[in-house]
C-alpha cells in the first residue's frame, strides 16, 4: 500500500470503527453480546453432511464400502456426530434459556452457571442419543422418498440418480433430520438445518411441518412449506408451490398470535402443479385431488377433484 493510501486508511478507519461500536449500544436486537454462545453454523452443516454419509452410505466421499467395513465406517461417524451434536444442542439450550447466562468473575467470557450448564449437557446428550436411535427408521422413511422420486419423474433413470442429483431429495432429507430434532424440542438447530437446505436448493420446508412417506418435490426451486402444514403420503409438488398462511391473527397488543394452525392440510395422493398457492389453516386438499398450475386456493377441495384456472387467451401482436 502506497503512503497516501495508508494515510487515508489511518485517518478514517478509527472513526468508522468507533461509530460501528457505538451502534451496538442502540441496536441490541441484531447482536449477541453478553450471552451464551450460539450454535456454530459451520458445525451444524458438518453434522448434516456426516449424517448424509450414514443415511446414504456409499454415495458420499467414502467409496468401497461393504458389510465388512460398514460397522467401522458408521461407528466412526456416529461417534463424531454424537460429540458435535450434543455440544451444539447444549449451546442452543444455554442461549435459549434466558436469564441463565451470567458473566463469570474469573473470565471475560460469558457462560451459563456451571450447574445449569451441566443440566443442559445431560439433556443434550439424552436428546442426541434419542435422535441417533431414530436413524434406522429415518432411513426407511427416506427410502420411500427416493422411490417416490423415481416413480414420479420419467426423466429419472435410477434411485442413484435421485440421490445424487435431485435437489428435492436433498431438501427432504434435511427436513426429515431437522424434524426429528424439532420433535425433541431442540431449539434453533432444526431451523438452521432447513435454512441451509433452503439456501442450497431454493426449497423452504419448515422443520415443524408434518410430512408423510413417499413425498416428492420435482424441480423444486421456490417451493415453500409452512410450519403447521400437514402432508399425507404419495404427495407430489412441482416448482414454485406455496403451502402458506392466509393471514396472521394478532392479539390485543397487535402482536402475532403463535402456536395456531396457519397452513393447509394436504391429504394422500395429491398432485400440486407449478406455481400453485394453497393458503390457510382450515384449507384441506382432499385425497387424489389435483391442483393445477398457477392456481390460488384458499378454501378446501373435495377428494378426487381437479382445480384449474380458466385457460388464458393468447394474443399475438
Amino acid at each position: 500500500m502506497n503512503p497516501i493510501s495508508l494515510k487515508i486508511k489511518e485517518d478514517n478507519l478509527p472513526d468508522i470503527t468507533w461509530n460501528l461500536v457505538q451502534s451496538c449500544n442502540v441496536l441490541g436486537n441484531i447482536q449477541n453480546l453478553g450471552h451464551c454462545s450460539l450454535p456454530t453454523y459451520r458445525i451444524v452443516v458438518e453434522i448434516l453432511e456426516e449424517l448424509f454419509e450414514v443415511i446414504y452410505p456409499g454415495f458420499g466421499q467414502r467409496k468401497n464400502l461393504h458389510f465388512g467395513n460398514l460397522p467401522y465406517f458408521m461407528g466412526e461417524i456416529l461417534d463424531r456426530v454424537y460429540d458435535k451434536l450434543a455440544s451444539q444442542i447444549t449451546q442452543s439450550f444455554c442461549h435459549s434459556h434466558s436469564g441463565k447466562c451470567q458473566e463469570s468473575e474469573s473470565s471475560s467470557k460469558n457462560d451459563c452457571d456451571s450447574s445449569v450448564r451441566a443440566e443442559f449437557e445431560r439433556c443434550a446428550q439424552e436428546k442426541t442419543l434419542a435422535f441417533l436411535a431414530r436413524l434406522p427408521e429415518l432411513r426407511k422413511l427416506l427410502e420411500t422418498d427416493v422411490v417416490a422420486a423415481y416413480a414420479g419423474d420419467p426423466a429419472c433413470k435410477s434411485y442413484a440418480e435421485a440421490i445424487f442429483c435431485y435437489p428435492g431429495l436433498k431438501a427432504i432429507t434435511t427436513y426429515r433430520i431437522a424434524h426429528e430434532l424439532h420433535l425433541l424440542e431442540v431449539p434453533l438447530i432444526p431451523r438452521m438445518m432447513t435454512e441451509w437446505a433452503h439456501n442450497c436448493t431454493g426449497i423452504d420446508i419448515h422443520p415443524g411441518a408434518s410430512i408423510g412417506p413417499h413425498f416428492f418435490i420435482d424441480h423444486g426451486t421456490g417451493v415453500v412449506i409452512g410450519e403447521t402444514c400437514e402432508i399425507g403420503e404419495w404427495v407430489k409438488l412441482y416448482q414454485g408451490v406455496t403451502l402458506g398462511a392466509l393471514s396472521f391473527p394478532t392479539d390485543e397488543r397487535g402482536e402475532l398470535v403463535r402456536g395456531q394452525k396457519r397452513h393447509p392440510t394436504i391429504k394422500d395422493h395429491v398432485v400440486i402443479y407449478a406455481n400453485a398457492t394453497v393458503l390457510g389453516g382450515t384449507t384441506i386438499v382432499g385425497e387424489h385431488a389435483v391442483v393445477g398450475a398457477s392456481t390460488w386456493v384458499v378454501e378446501s377441495i373435495a377428494p378426487h377433484t381437479t382445480v384449474l384456472i380458466e385457460k388464458p387467451k393468447l394474443r399475438i401482436r
